[in-house]
């Protein structure tokens, strides 16, 4: 697993072009409406046209995120997705033509169409952004891929704000054809690149697209809302656009009036926190051991919230001096909390958004993506809409200051944090189980990627070494498991929420409660039935000695039963290693004393374990000793 890095996917066709075209998409953006600003200035009109651009620029870019998201996802969904971004961004060449005309001609009229126009664009390109990335990458890959994609969006937003910026500045009288041309070039190169992509199947070429936009907004939104998992995701995503808008808004006037800087300092917070964003995306594959780990989603929500706090504690009033350069700034004491608390709400930010992007990406059919994207989006514009609506009452009506306008937006990403974790404890579940994991264990992977089945029912057998073997394999899966597992360990204090929420089954011997067992057997039937992976220990208890024991004869019933409804399930051995001493395995020495003489704590903390997987087995020819010969070859000599 250490010799896998997100970064590979640079190198891959399959990928680098899409990476490409979106980073250049919202490096253009920001270069033609910083642009525009210039060219405010250059043009020395009154403060009251600035204002003017100020309130209908915004309003004007995402309208179209309201009227035509519903018909974007279903163009995205019916069209060969390569096609379709060559389309898009054929469209921002014309787009950013009549922009260049806008630029020569200093006319303020022909640049918000302009900028109506690319935000048309934006909203066609949205859900194939998004929906392209499963039909791509591996499902180990999705959250490595979806942290890049963050990563480079959120520094060619930074970098694209700072050269439209200069412009004007560095340019002069020659601004209005530099920016002209720049825009129309970056169009052209995203245009080039863009028919680099490889083709890509569209989700459902047989969609009949509805053109009636508010009967098919409803549509795609209630798509949204199909599985609570992915509802939630959604919502979590855009919270996070309701935070990124009024943290980013608020920023210009913050730099000024709290930190006493000029635009310089601004765009120092501006990049602090984009470096954090791009920092924090990234390292959500290391953090998840590549995989969709929503575990993560609770520790970048609460680190969010901790940092806003510490900010506005950090500076709750004014500045006492103004026009501060950003050496003055970083020289002055308290400066490096502030940069600190900047920097880590953008690292946190991204540890929140990343796994979202990953969980509907992989949890929403190949077929309704698109679409679901398209919903996500009309909901991110009515939560931006409201952040910028919200932000100036709590400023113009209430009278609040920057900071406390932080403050209260750490209690609201607090409570808003709570309240889906409440509704999907699956999120607290996984950080709880992805805490405990790697706080304990160092992983390392063996087959997993090449063996276990990216989709379609599975089962995985292994052998059973201690009390944190399902949760150590739902780490190691890049997809979701239910495991079969021994009620009474099932029924632990703590560990009977998590395994419950984690869809977890309980299974008694034949002689303890027979319906119990039958119970779990019908339940394992149903999820193979469904396409679900099953994992179960054959040998039915923990090993007393280390050694695998002989695997029950229950892993042949499960086949049988799959059989007779028609479905051969392959069988995927599995094994750990490295287990067995653990703090949460038996006593080595059987008479040693109680529960706490038995932890090896300082020992084996962060202990190495392996996690291996062999070729898969055809259920037709699975048999208990075939599958316990192929994990005790699995295993070796390492217990």
């Amino acid at each position: 697993m250490s010799g896998h890095s997100q970064f590979n996917l640079l190198r891959q066709r399959r990928f680098l072009p899409y990476f490409v075209v979106q980073a250049l998409g919202s490096f253009n953006d920001n270069v033609y409406r910083q642009a525009i600003i210039g060219l405010l200035a250059f043009m020395a009109v009154s403060s009251d046209e600035k204002a003017l651009y100020a309130n209908l620029a915004p309003a004007i870019f995402i309208l179209p995120y309201f009227l035509f998201s519903a018909t974007a996802g279903q163009v995205a969904e019916r069209l060969e997705k390569q096609k379709l971004i060559v389309v898009t961004t054929t469209m921002e060449i014309a787009i950013m033509s009549v922009a260049a005309l806008g630029f020569v001609l200093q006319s303020m009229p022909i640049l918000l169409v302009a900028l109506f126009g690319t935000g048309l664009q934006s909203t066609l390109f949205g859900p194939v952004k998004y929906s392209i990335l499963p039909s791509v990458l591996k499902p180990e890959e999705l959250t490595g891929g979806n942290g890049l994609v963050e990563m480079g969006t959120s520094i060619a937003i930074l970098v694209g704000m700072i050269f439209g910026g200069l412009i004007f500045q560095l340019a002069g009288e020659r601004g209005p054809y530099v920016a002209a041309a720049s825009i129309i070039l970056l169009a052209i190169a995203g245009n080039t690149v863009a028919r680099r992509i490889p083709k890509v199947d569209a989700g459902d070429p047989t969609l009949k697209v509805d053109w009636n936009i508010a009967r098919e907004s409803w549509r795609i939104w209630q798509l949204t809302r199909k599985q609570l998992a992915v509802r939630n995701a959604v919502l979590g995503v855009s919270w996070f656009w309701f935070v990124g808008t009024v943290l980013t808004a608020q920023l210009p006037v913050y730099a000024e009036a709290n930190l006493g800087g000029t635009q310089s300092l601004y765009i120092l917070a501006l990049a602090l926190f984009s470096v954090g964003v791009g920092v924090g995306s990234v390292s959500c594959e290391k953090l998840s051991g590549r995989v969709v780990e929503i575990g993560l989603v609770p520790l970048g929500a609460f680190g969010v919230s901790a940092f806003l706090l510490d900010l506005y504690f950090a500076r709750p009033g004014h500045a006492l001096a103004h026009g501060h350069t950003v050496m003055e700034f970083v020289a002055m004491p308290g400066s490096w909390r502030i940069m600190l608390d900047l920097t880590g709400i953008g690292l946190f930010t991204g540890f929140f958004v990343v796994p979202l992007f990953a969980l509907i990406q992989s949890r929403t059919p190949r077929n309704e993506l698109a679409r679901v994207i398209a919903g996500m989006n009309i909901q991110n514009a009515m939560f931006i809409v409201a952040a910028a609506l919200i932000g100036i009452a709590l400023q113009r009506v209430f009278g609040w200051s920057i900071p406390q306008v932080f403050l209260a937006l750490a209690v609201a990403n607090t409570l808003v944090a709570i309240y889906i974790f409440t509704i999907v404890p699956e999120f607290l579940m996984r950080f709880l189980s992805w805490l405990l994991v790697r706080t304990l264990y160092r992983l390392k992977l063996h087959g997993i990627e090449r063996h276990v089945p990216d989709e379609g029912a599975a089962l995985l057998v292994c052998n059973h070494v201690s009390y944190m073997d399902a949760l150590i394999l739902s780490a190691s899966i890049p997809r979701p498991a239910r495991f079969v597992m021994y009620y009474r360990i099932f029924n632990i204090p703590v560990m009977r929420w998590i395994f419950r929420t984690a869809k977890a089954i309980p299974i008694a011997g034949a002689r303890e409660d027979p319906a119990v067992m039958q119970a779990a057997f019908d339940a394992v039937d149903a999820a193979l039935a469904e396409g679900e992976l099953v994992c179960i220990f054959p040998e039915g208890a923990l090993t007393k000695d280390g050694a695998i024991a002989p695997f029950k004869s229950g892993v042949e019933k499960i086949l049988e039963r799959a059989a007779a409804r028609g479905q051969v399930v392959p069988v995927v051995p599995m094994a750990l290693r490295n287990m067995w001493g653990s703090m949460w395995s038996r006593r080595v020495n059987a008479r040693a004393g109680g529960l706490l003489d038995r932890m090896r704590v300082p020992h084996r903390l962060r202990a190495r374990i392996e996690v291996m997987a062999g070729e898969p087995v055809d259920g037709r020819v699975a048999t208990a000793e075939l599958l316990e010969a192929r994990v005790r070859a699995l295993r070796g000599e390492v217990a």
